[in-house]
């Protein structure tokens, strides 16, 4: 009965510390982003080129996002000006809307004169810069002949880029109120574009990956609307962590800012440090001041934490499946291997091989000659095991840890000759065999 009670402790003892690391290990993975504490509705953080998630809190709750809509119009301008649907230098006359938007200096805007021309490039700088609305919506005419027909285009846009969780209402951001009646058709007099802070992340994805000469604009902390006219008005970067404004980031260098009354203040950052960018979204904070400060607390954290790391080097061959069998070859074998490197982001303290696994999976178990060089035979999979893993951004996230399997050689169709004898030899030996197996099953 003793042994029977020491043994019962010894396993409550043992289940106990077993449960103990388990539960510290797996807690400790959030500890660190927990201790970030930021403060805003929804937030998230990415890296720039995989779309791996770092850090994301109530990442799906719909919210306001006020002027980051500007991203969507930037992306629609920027692709209709890689499609020579639009021209840098394509001159624009301001409409009786456009101009009496812009005249309200209340809302962010360079006040544009009734009988003005102005350039798409002139236009762009204003909205990117300096968030002006009535540019904005100059912009959507140029595009799409109206702000009603380009709200159209921003949904759709929305739907192939793959967002989730959003409305489009305008193109400016603004509260619908604030567009003197003539809001887009098929919208509300008080509606009000919004966003989960992962569908704003995502669209920060597109935008950095599919133009990155955005931030060759939005980098720009102050610039001239109109220098040398009468006309010349400063405009000065709502993004106030560009390097030489107040709460300057020295690797700050986008994206768009936002606020309204419901929306708040929002900010979709981006920074980037020894070619490793990152893109932030803090939505619904308490004070102009705070979305950056939050920010600053996610880009911080993931520029001091983050690297990447290569653990499976081009050609790399996979531990005992090195080659792959071949029929009515002159080898019965070939080597193969990949042909990409996998790179991975690791938090600082982490074992990658440890984190990191690979798996083979072979379109064909065996092949048949000839076999050409490079010919494709499977897919290399790298999955995370352990650590934080939050996914990514995007649903091809995951495409980046795999690469093609290819053979090594060329394998030449072995001859009649060769073949025949194998034939040979193939049909003697299964007699033999089913000989020596009749033998065996008389003893």
């Amino acid at each position: 009965m003793k042994k029977i009670l020491q043994k019962s402790l010894i396993l409550c003892f043992v289940t106990t510390l077993f449960l103990s690391l388990f539960i510290n290990s797996s807690t400790s993975v959030y500890a660190e982003t927990d201790s970030l504490d930021i403060k805003a509705e929804g937030a998230i953080l990415i890296e720039a080129s995989t779309g791996k998630i770092l850090f994301e809190k109530n990442a799906d709750k719909v919210l306001g996002i006020a002027s980051m809509t500007k991203m969507m119009t930037e992306y629609l301008l920027l692709e209709a000006i890689h499609d020579k649907s639009v021209t840098w230098d394509q001159q624009y006359n301001v409409s009786d809307y456009v101009y009496r938007i812009s005249q309200n200096r209340s809302l962010s805007n360079v006040p544009l004169r009734a009988d003005g021309t102005y350039s798409v490039q002139e236009l762009y700088e204003a909205m990117a810069i300096y968030s002006a609305n009535g540019a904005t919506i100059a912009l959507t005419e140029i595009i799409a002949g109206s702000e009603s027909n380009f709200v159209k285009m921003m949904n759709d846009k929305a739907v192939e880029l793959g967002l989730e969780d959003y409305k489009f209402v305008n193109s400016t951001g603004l509260n619908n109120r604030d567009l003197i009646g003539m809001h887009p058709e098929g919208t509300g007099a008080e509606d009000e574009n919004e966003m989960t802070a992962r569908a704003t992340a995502r669209l920060a994805y597109h935008l950095l990956k599919d133009f990155p000469e955005i931030l060759d604009t939005a980098s720009i902390p102050k610039k001239n609307f109109r220098e040398g006219t009468d006309d010349e008005i400063e405009m000065s970067n709502w993004n106030w962590m560009l390097p030489g404004l107040v709460y300057q980031h020295q690797d700050v260098d986008g994206i768009k800012t936002g606020s309204t009354d419901y929306a708040g203040f929002g900010f979709t950052g981006t920074a980037e440090r020894e070619g490793v960018r990152y893109i932030t979204v803090a939505l619904k904070t308490d004070s102009y001041k705070a979305r950056f400060d939050e920010t600053r607390k996610m880009l911080d954290y993931a520029l001091g934490n983050y690297s990447f790391e290569e653990i499976f080097p081009k050609n790399h061959q996979i531990a005992d499946q090195e080659t792959v069998s071949v029929v009515k070859g002159k080898e019965d074998s070939v080597t193969i291997h990949t042909t990409t490197p996998i790179t991975v982001l690791v938090k600082r303290g982490e074992n990658a091989e440890e984190v990191y696994s690979g798996t083979l999976s072979l379109e064909e178990e065996q092949l048949t000659a000839p076999v050409k060089e490079g010919t494709k035979v499977g897919t290399f999979q790298v999955a995370q095991n352990g650590g934080l893993n939050l996914g990514f951004i995007t649903a091809g996230g995951h495409e980046g840890l795999q690469s093609n399997v290819v053979t090594e050689q060329a394998v030449e169709k072995a001859n009649w000759f060769v073949l025949m004898m194998r034939g040979i030899g193939g049909f003697f030996s299964d007699i033999w065999n089913g000989a020596a197996n009749g033998i065996k099953g008389l003893f």
